[in-house]
């Protein structure tokens, strides 16, 4: 099966998604709420895509739309323009101290909206809930969103350091606006008010994360904590190898 995006053809399996098959045809869609190691969460909207249909234009999620058959898809058009700059200028209000949002309305020229007034408090984060759906993925669920509406974030239960965290930073990791404040001294990590040892590798001392987020892989998978980091593990297999096998 063949789509035509932004007059490119480009082949296609059916229900693959719109996003996915842009990607691979080398057409940029701005994207937040999609990271490689998760599923999307269709709820950015700046992926918004038009698709021209017997009844019309019809915008679309490009994350989270399934192709079910051969069409015709505008990224850039102009009513794809206005839908996306309106969702910009309101992530713009919502989150004025987010680097990444501000890169975004430059690089679109998004306007300047006197209606949309910034709140006061600041911040960066969008809600997307890509930290809440890596932390659950990874079967800690240390965070979640709690309370409605503008009081809507994402924290740890009644905003205590959270007795479930590892600390491993894969929330962080996967925040499209580092709207989550990781620090690290070399020895320490410290994230969502919870201060964790970061353990050292024991043949060259390169950091292997916490002590908690070692234990808990380690028992997951079913072995004892690691003392060496991957790459030594992968060293000393090769010298096992080499003095076996005379390679």
């Amino acid at each position: 099966m063949t789509i035509t995006i932004d007059g490119k053809p480009i082949d296609c399996a059916q229900g693959e998604y719109l996003l996915d098959i842009a990607e691979r045809g080398g057409i940029h869609i701005p994207a937040l709420c999609r990271h490689e190691g998760l599923d999307g969460q269709n709820c950015c909207r700046v992926c918004v895509s038009e698709i021209e249909t017997a009844s019309g234009p019809m915008l679309v999620a490009a994350c989270a739309y399934p192709i079910t058959g051969e069409c015709k898809v505008f990224t850039d058009s102009e009513l794809v323009k206005r839908h996306r700059n309106m969702v910009l200028a309101l992530l713009r209000a919502r989150v004025p101290d987010s680097e990444e949002i501000s890169r975004l309305c430059e690089e679109y020229g998004v306007p300047e909206h006197p209606r949309f007034a910034a709140r006061e408090e600041g911040g960066k984060c969008i809600l997307c809930a890509l930290c809440v759906k890596a932390c659950e993925s990874l079967g800690t669920g240390a965070i979640s969103t709690v309370n409605r509406g503008a009081d809507k974030k994402v924290s740890t239960p009644y905003d205590e350091p959270s007795l479930v965290c590892v600390g491993c930073g894969s929330c962080a990791a996967v925040c499209p606006t580092a709207a989550i404040e990781m620090r690290e001294d070399g020895h320490t990590r410290t994230i969502w008010n919870k201060t964790f040892n970061i353990e050292k590798c024991k043949r060259c001392g390169a950091a292997m994360g916490t002590a908690f987020e070692n234990y808990r892989a380690a028992a997951r998978a079913q072995m004892d904590p690691p003392d060496i980091c991957a790459d030594c593990r992968r060293k000393s297999m090769t010298d096992v190898m080499s003095q076996t096998y005379g390679r």
